[in-house]
């Protein structure tokens, strides 16, 4: 299987549309008009709990699925190992939303980085500890973004990630 440069960065961007944490309703109403600029049809499949995962993932397939979005949420989180499971044993390419899918086998995540969120949320606690009052703080947005792909992944399932693509990546995993 082999996806453009154009496909992949689409991914990227579609995983990432100008809202922070994504809402699938938002996803699906700003990015159906790119998908039709690629040929590709949005799919939504409703996964209420885990028993529901086998039949989204043979929906996916029936429905023609070719790739996957899994949005952050506790049932996700909670289950990440399965999904990654159940997306390899379809061979479908997925992109998560954060790098412990990554890290457990999933082909690649794009989202805030962790690790720098927490450093900011560090900086919030230290100035409410020097007395500044909590509703005087502004709302921030996370600002540090990374692209994590998994190169073992990526050639199990049979997909070939453009170079442009790789050369974006903040870490890859072989």
């Amino acid at each position: 299987m082999s996806y453009s440069k154009k496909h992949f960065l689409r991914l990227r961007e579609w995983a990432s549309c100008g809202e922070y944490p994504l809402r699938e309703g938002t996803f699906l109403k700003r990015l159906s008009p790119w998908a039709k600029t690629l040929g590709l049809r949005l799919q939504s499949l409703e996964v209420r709990g885990p028993d529901d995962f086998e039949s989204a993932f043979k929906a996916a397939k029936s429905g023609g699925a070719e790739a996957l979005i899994v949005f952050a949420n506790p049932l996700a989180n909670t289950h990440r190992a399965r999904i990654v499971d159940l997306a390899a044993k379809n061979r479908l390419p997925g992109i998560y939303p954060s790098t412990d899918f990554v890290e457990d086998g999933g082909l690649m995540s794009y989202g805030a980085d962790a690790l720098d969120n927490w450093r900011r949320a560090a900086t919030y606690v230290d100035k409410i500890l020097k007395g500044a009052k909590p509703a005087d703080l502004p709302v921030e947005q996370p600002t540090k973004f990374e692209l994590v792909i998994n190169l073992k992944t990526a050639k199990e399932i049979g997909v070939t990630i453009p170079p442009e693509v790789l050369a974006r990546a903040t870490r890859l995993i072989k």
